[in-house]
């Protein structure tokens, strides 16, 4: 079954009031969906170490530790929360080659066009799908992301949704980006004895079809899979592409 969470608004994740009283009750680092070590052959594979980075939503999590420890060596960390933040600021004030900012990924008006190599985005995107006027918010946050991104850049997106209810967000017309997809399991899960799956490796990208769609028959290997959307910038003189 799959979760279709931003229909259960019972929440406004888009809220900074809502963070900032949840990072101040769950003080304790927590990332969202897939620790480093799941996302890191993604990571090498498209996002080279010297790339300026921006995290959106980075919230209390260990990623962007992780990614410093591998060789990254310029990460932008941003989110609505400021407890958050300052909570991370304190921690990593003698690692310089983490930056944090107190932000609305809906409006980061704060940085200039083409600022950023990659821009990484785990679960943000999926918080406001969950919050009050979701698909003005989740335009917003993507065409920010869309206007920090050089050409020939990477927006790489960790959701729980599907390509039918990620896909029509992400193929916008002015985004021009190069969309492939990719599917994780869950972390700890445990594939059943004679289950069968349409994916030989999770390295080897997964076809969309041309409305958006797993292409007919396919089955994932965990139905609670998560969805890896590596978005490359096309360049002006580079050919449209749209699914």
């Amino acid at each position: 079954m799959q979760r279709h969470v931003e229909n259960f608004n019972s929440c406004n994740y888009g809220d900074a009031k809502y963070w900032d009283a949840r990072y101040i009750k769950e003080a304790g680092a927590f990332d969202w969906y897939q620790r480093y070590s799941s996302l890191r052959p993604f990571f090498l594979k498209f996002i080279p170490f010297s790339s300026r980075i921006l995290m959106v939503g980075c919230g209390n999590a260990v990623l962007s530790e992780d990614m410093v420890k591998d060789g990254y060596e310029d990460i932008v960390n941003t989110d609505i929360s400021s407890v958050a933040i300052e909570m991370m600021k304190k921690k990593y004030k003698d690692i310089p080659q983490l930056k944090y900012m107190t932000m609305d990924v809906r409006d980061m008006s704060f940085f200039q066009d083409d600022s950023f190599d990659s821009v990484v985005d785990k679960g943000t995107l999926d918080s406001l799908m969950c919050g009050t006027d979701a698909p003005l918010s989740a335009a917003q946050m993507l065409g920010e992301v869309s206007r920090l991104i050089k050409a020939g850049g990477i927006y790489i997106l960790i959701t729980y949704g599907d390509p039918t209810v990620r896909v029509p967000y992400l193929n916008r017309h002015g985004y021009n980006w190069k969309i492939t997809l990719y599917i994780i399991p869950r972390p700890g899960f445990v594939k059943p004895d004679g289950s069968s799956s349409s994916s030989e490796s999770f390295l080897e990208p997964v076809p969309i079809t041309e409305n958006g769609k797993l292409p007919a028959g396919f089955v994932l290997e965990d139905p609670e899979s998560h969805y890896i959307y590596v978005c490359q910038k096309m360049g002006e003189g580079d050919p449209a592409v749209h699914l």
